[in-house]
């Protein structure tokens, strides 16, 4: 389902998504009060979000849709124009799965999606760093959480590929490595960080240490 004010947005949108394969656009909401009924009603396998909207914002209706208090939550990825530091928090913290901005392009668009459908998140790369960085100086905790597990030498690298952003066919191509390998790596780092999901993963890059700006 795609939520976004400008017809010429949703119009874009549904055609760039109709080129997709897997992927079907089954609602339409021009506002977010809208987005919340049309979603629960449609229960879409994915809701893509603009923030600024009439009516409700953006990040509100995500919290509505996918917040920690929700029973039965609807995935969402926020994808907009603004890129600022307060609304990329915003919209994570009310429980999205992605945020893209909307020249992320087809391929991140569709990449992200799927990335929902596995309850994986996915950051556009031109924000990753700056974000990530921003969330491990906020001191959300004492220190960072220790490994259950020691990570290989090729964990590592994956790990540091992540907190920069690549996308798992970029990983499969710097590091030579099948997508299939890349997707093994990324569940094992997963696993060993006790993360839900690779932005997760990459915060646990910087808080560590092993990435910086």
């Amino acid at each position: 389902m795609v939520a976004d004010d400008q017809d010429l947005v949703r119009t874009g949108l549904r055609l760039i998504l109709g080129t997709l394969d897997g992927i079907e656009v089954v609602g339409e909401a021009r506002d977010g009060r809208e987005a919340v009924r049309l979603a629960c009603e449609l229960r879409p396998d994915v809701c893509l979000m603009d923030i600024r909207m009439p009516v409700l914002d953006g990040i509100e209706a995500t919290r509505l849709l996918a917040g920690p208090d929700v029973a039965d939550p609807v995935a969402v990825v926020v994808i907009t124009t603004f890129d600022l530091d307060e609304y990329v928090h915003g919209a994570l913290e009310a429980g999205a799965t992605g945020f893209l901005l909307k020249d992320a392009g087809p391929e991140l668009l569709g990449e992200a999606i799927r990335a929902a459908t596995r309850g994986d998140a996915l950051i556009s790369p031109s924000i990753t760093r700056r974000l990530l960085s921003t969330f491990a100086g906020t001191g959300r905790g004492a220190s960072p959480a220790q490994a259950l597990e020691p990570l290989t030498e090729r964990e590592e690298q994956v790990l540091a590929t992540i907190a920069r952003g690549r996308t798992n066919a970029e990983i499969a191509d710097e590091l030579y490595i099948s997508l299939s390998t890349v997707k093994t790596h990324i569940a094992s780092l997963m696993a060993k960080l006790g993360a839900r999901n690779r932005v997760e993963v990459a915060i646990w890059a910087y808080e560590t240490g092993r990435v910086r700006d």
